[in-house]
Parts: C-alpha cells; structure tokens; sequence
C-alpha cells in the first residue's frame, strides 16, 4: 500500500514503513537546505566566532559561542534550522504519535523518539 503522503509529497510517519518514511524525510528536508539533516543527526547549529581573547593557551578554546547580538542573518536562519525541521517532522506525526514525542527539544531528538516508537510499535 502506498504511504499517505502530505499536500508537500512528505509521507505521514508510520510505524509500519519507518525506513521509508526516514529516506523521504532526509530527502525532504535536505532539499530545503544543504545543512539540514546535519541538525537531524547532530543537533541545533551553535552559531559560533574565532576566540580573539589575548588570554589564550593550549587549554584555550579555538571558538566560543557567538553572543546573538552579533549573529547575522545568516547566522540567524542557521540557527532557525533546527526550528524548521521540527515544524516539518510535526506536520507528518499523527496525533497519537505526536502527543508521545511533544516533550522533545530538537530535531534530533524528535528523530530519536520516533524511531524508539517505530521499534516498540
């Protein structure tokens, strides 16, 4: 049976066809930005800058976060990408699913509860 797909050609998740589900998923959300299946796989993008600090030594970190005052467009829709991927895996979770993965902070962990919901299922 062909998977219910969304009115973007994004299958609905299901337990049953999860494999397919992730495949068009990754495609999917690859397609909207380059970077995005990076957030999936390693988490929210952390805007960062060069340490410039005269203080340094070996110990001293390379980069440090970047304070958001100083972010710049593109620095803000990096960070946003994280939001996007959620939005976009929220719209394929039925009701049932979606009240199971709600507490979830990122994608990334979005991902992960919905695969541990595929394998009990």
């Amino acid at each position: 049976m062909a998977p219910k797909m969304m009115k973007s050609n994004v299958p609905m998740f299901s337990a049953e066809d999860y494999d397919d589900w992730k495949i068009r998923m990754q495609a999917h959300l690859s397609a909207m930005n380059d970077e995005m299946w990076s957030v999936i796989e390693d988490g929210p993008i952390v805007i960062e800058k060069p340490n410039t600090s005269n203080d340094q030594t070996a110990e001293t970190p390379q980069v440090i976060p970047k304070p958001k005052k100083e972010w710049t467009d593109e620095d803000k829709r990096r960070n946003n990408l994280d939001n996007v991927a959620k939005n976009t895996i929220y719209h394929t979770l039925d009701k049932i699913v979606f009240s199971k993965i709600k507490q979830c902070k990122t994608a990334k962990e979005i991902l992960g509860a919905v695969h541990w919901r595929k394998t009990i299922s």
